[in-house]
């Protein structure tokens, strides 16, 4: 039972986050944005940095630590 409650609470915070800022993965930059509006429903996201001209899949993301 305790595994299943973990797995309730898990999902709740999963529901209930915000969105993360996403950063350019060799600029750092956040003028990054997916590269065509076909992506992320009808092919894989690849994203596009405006800065250094990066195009592909991977982006990094920046999330706040909560204290308990």
């Amino acid at each position: 039972m305790k595994l299943l409650e973990d797995i309730r609470e898990v999902l709740k915070t999963l529901k209930h986050r915000k969105p993360s800022a996403i950063y350019c993965p060799r600029c750092a930059s956040q003028k990054i944005h997916l590269s065509s509006s076909f992506d992320y429903w009808l092919t894989p996201r690849k994203y596009f940095c405006e800065d250094c001209g990066y195009l592909g899949p991977i982006v990094m993301e920046l999330e706040k630590e909560e204290d308990e």
